[in-house]
């Protein structure tokens, strides 16, 4: 097992990209050296170890940053979290790019023909380039006149990342709770929420009148502050603290959810995003969020 030593208060988890590579002794031991840490102990052969350690800025190694940066090369993702709270009671995630490979709203944009106007004003969005609000409006406005019917077109062409399903029954399992709040629209979270699991699913709403879109988004509109109060309220229901709260999105709409959270965890991330939270998940899977709350392999809730 893993020393716990009173000074080995972080854990750093390597995770390996299983498509493209697996860790070696090497890089766990070259880890373990950059962060003077415990024996690693193994979470999924070849794809995950965790290595007791002491916090970060009492490492005589350069930061995480530079740890990243070492093993990004090798399709290897490094997080670091505090030992204690170490496994979330409460998860709450973004849906498009982040449990969905895509976005929802490009894709019925796509199938009306307009997909490159609204993608380019999607992605100035969540990079943080323009306010959340204006662009949702800007973009839906565009679709004002078109059949509902392409929503039914865009859904068969959702599908869900690596490890989604993996990620919430497993917390789940484990007795957290799981909701999915999205700055995309019920039409989907609804869906993918039941596909996945989560306890609750919260996004906007389309309006439509006679079979159409009228152009418009119903109020108030869920952007980065109703993520974060959903945030906050789910904590404060479940008479937690925001240090056993896990978050994860991949734009800047997320990132005030992510800055408060006990995980905040950046996945696939925006550049925007990327600068700000640390821990980051660039080249792995969904999965690495629960190895980074130190679940074994065997532990997790397959679909």
């Amino acid at each position: 097992m893993a020393d716990s030593s009173p000074s080995f208060s972080h854990t750093l988890v390597l995770v390996a990209n299983r498509g493209a590579t697996s860790l070696t002794p090497v890089d766990t031991q070259m880890a373990r050296d950059l962060v003077r840490g415990a024996a690693p102990v193994t979470l999924s052969e070849g794809e995950a170890v965790e290595i007791a350690c002491p916090a970060p800025d009492a490492w005589d190694a350069p930061d995480i940053g530079a740890a990243r940066e070492v093993f990004a090369g090798r399709g290897i993702d490094v997080l670091v979290t505090p030992r204690a709270n170490r496994r979330k009671r409460l998860l709450v995630a973004d849906m498009d790019s982040t449990i969905v490979s895509c976005e929802t709203l490009d894709d019925i944009a796509t199938h009306a023909g307009i997909g490159e106007k609204i993608a380019e004003i999607t992605r100035r969005s969540m990079n943080g380039e323009i306010e959340f609000e204006s662009a949702l409006h800007e973009r839906v406005a565009l679709l004002r006149g078109l059949p509902v019917s392409l929503l039914e077109k865009a859904w068969k062409d959702v599908g869900l990342n690596t490890g989604a399903q993996e990620l919430v029954r497993t917390m789940r399992a484990h007795g957290a709770r799981t909701a999915l709040v999205s700055g995309g629209f019920t039409f989907f979270t609804s869906r993918v929420a039941e596909i996945c699991g989560f306890d609750e699913n919260h996004a906007n709403t389309l309006l439509a009148t006679d079979g159409k879109l009228t152009g418009e988004v119903g109020r108030p509109i869920l952007g980065p502050d109703a993520k974060l109060e959903h945030l906050r309220r789910l904590v404060a229901q479940g008479g937690l603290d925001m240090a056993d709260a896990m978050a994860t999105g991949d734009g800047a709409n997320d990132l005030a959810m992510l800055r408060v959270a006990g995980a905040g965890i950046a996945f696939h991330a925006k550049p925007a995003v990327r600068r700000e939270i640390s821990n980051q998940v660039n080249t792995t899977t969904l999965r690495s969020l629960l190895f980074a709350q130190g679940y074994h392999v065997d532990e997790f809730v397959t679909p």
